[in-house]
């Protein structure tokens, strides 16, 4: 009999059962194929033997299809027929605790992020800036720390962007070059978000990534899937939320080491979208994020048609590797399946090369970590059915999922900030409190977030003759509890300076001996 241990899933069959040992899940893997060959069916009976053994997983549903993990599956010929082809005799239905997610908030619990948790890398890459856009950028998200402005929503980087534009000849001169142009570009790719409906996602309350690592009263993980199929009319806001949540993940999760099983599993489907076009910066990012993260107990599974689709740097790092059939007409796609075949340590009974081309659905050239992290010797593998629903849940079933959430309405009310009379920014009451943690605790190391060490030396201090600040959350900025300017008041004090300047220059003037 065939199935899953205390040690590993059981992914399916070949002249053994081939098992995704659990000590080396967090050291990351590669499904490819090409469309139709049975790739969201291998992340999903993967999905499935994770949950099980109490490991959450995220994915990215972007058919609907793996929507049908919420719900169980029904007896079918085909699937029993596969059943008892690879000895899976105690082949039993069941659906699995699902928390579904949606970037717009039409299927699922509604995901937010601030801009200033995001930082001017990832947002340029989602605007589409080139390098000296990118440089603004960068300026604005500097001046906004600095003086302790918002930057959670796009009308806070609006806001902050006009500012840059007004004070452009004072920045240039502390900062570097604020090109007119550039400022004007930037405020058009505004324009472009907009229409791409972003602003749903760039607001409060931030997503608090402990909802991802839930487990049922049963044990059992959750399963935490996206609805990806609108998002997807939008890729590089598809991939910079991926990207942006696997950095959260880094970021904010403690070191563990090496570890039985892992804390949290991430499935990033049409992985190729997080490398099309992306600058050498962003790819070293990337690859240093997938290298480093799996020290916090966290898997990442990249999924794609084709295995060039990753980079050498990346995929080298991904230890488990499910490949699907390709097709192999041009000859790209030929190098493609030479390429695929290189990856796998050989097997002398078949050729790795010619099997990729006459793999059926459902079937896979398989190679899993084993023994102490080395891979195993390639074989081909019927993959086992899953116990879930094959196909997506209706929108009934999905409605009641949602409503039945551990975490439904934790984020339907958006948080909104008011300049009260006072000037001082707060955040609405009618928030809940403590939803993620403040990107105070944070500040910018490049390009990426690192914690804040206490005492930085850009912390600002108050002045003697500064009244009291009020209690209240901290800002977004670096500026810790103290009382974040509004932009009038920035404004105002860039007034004041200008005029205190000329004023000065003509006192000068005057009293210059003759």
């Amino acid at each position: 009999m065939s199935e899953d241990t205390d040690t590993g899933i059981f992914a399916g069959k070949s002249v053994k059962p081939e098992y995704l040992n659990f000590k080396f899940a967090n050291r990351h893997g590669l499904i490819t194929g090409a469309t139709g060959t049975g790739k969201t069916v291998t992340l999903q009976i993967l999905a499935e033997g994770f949950s099980r053994a109490g490991v959450p997983v995220f994915a990215a549903d972007i058919k609907g299809d793996l929507s049908g993990i919420a719900a169980a599956g029904e007896p079918k010929p085909f699937l029993e027929k596969r059943a008892k082809e690879i000895d899976l005799d105690n082949y039993t239905f069941e659906a699995f605790p699902t928390i579904f997610w949606d970037l717009f908030g039409e299927q699922g619990t509604p995901i937010r992020a601030s801009i200033g948790s995001l930082g001017p890398m990832l947002l340029s890459r989602l605007m589409e800036l080139n390098e000296t856009q990118e440089g603004v950028l960068t300026i604005a998200f500097r001046l906004a720390s600095d003086e302790g402005l918002p930057l959670n929503d796009l009308s806070d980087l609006r806001s902050v962007i006009a500012l840059v534009s007004e004070r452009a000849q004072e920045l240039s001169q502390q900062y570097g070059n604020v090109s007119k142009t550039s400022v004007g570009a930037i405020q058009r790719r505004l324009l472009v978000l907009d229409e791409q409906k972003a602003e749903l996602f760039f607001g409060k309350p931030q997503l608090d990534i402990e909802d991802f690592m839930r487990k049922a009263p049963d044990g059992r993980g959750f399963i935490s899937v996206l609805a990806a199929d609108k998002l997807m009319s939008t890729p590089r806001l598809y991939s910079t939320f991926l990207l942006w949540l696997m950095t959260e993940l880094f970021n904010k999760l403690p070191e563990v080491g090496d570890i039985a099983k892992p804390k949290l599993v991430f499935f990033f489907d049409e992985a190729h979208l997080l490398f099309n076009e992306a600058p050498k910066a962003l790819l070293e990012r990337i690859e240093q994020v997938t290298r480093l993260i799996r020290s916090k107990g966290v898997g990442v599974y990249y999924i794609t048609q084709n295995p060039l689709d990753v980079p050498d740097r990346v995929s080298s790092q991904l230890g488990n590797r499910v490949q699907h059939g390709l097709r192999a007409f041009s000859p790209r796609e030929q190098k493609a399946v030479r390429a695929a075949a290189e990856t796998f340590r050989a097997n002398p009974a078949f050729n790795a090369e010619k099997a990729i081309l006459e793999l059926g659905t459902g079937e896979a050239l398989v190679s899993f970590l084993e023994g102490k992290g080395e891979p195993s010797i390639v074989q081909r593998t019927l993959i086992r059915p899953p116990s879930s629903r094959l196909g997506p849940v209706t929108p009934e079933e999905r409605k009641a999922v949602i409503e039945a959430s551990p975490i439904a309405g934790k984020y339907d009310e958006e948080e909104t900030s008011v300049a009260p009379a006072n000037g001082r920014m707060r955040r609405g009451t009618d928030a809940r409190a403590g939803q993620a943690r403040k990107d105070d605790d944070y500040e910018w190391a490049g390009e990426f977030r690192i914690p804040k060490k206490p005492g930085s030396p850009d912390e600002p201090l108050p002045r003697e003759d500064d009244p009291e600040p009020e209690p209240q959350p901290k800002g977004r900025g670096r500026g810790g509890g103290y009382s974040r300017q509004t932009y009038g008041e920035a404004f105002g004090k860039s007034l004041l300076r200008s005029l205190g300047s000329a004023a000065g220059r003509i006192l000068e003037r005057v009293l210059r001996p003759k």
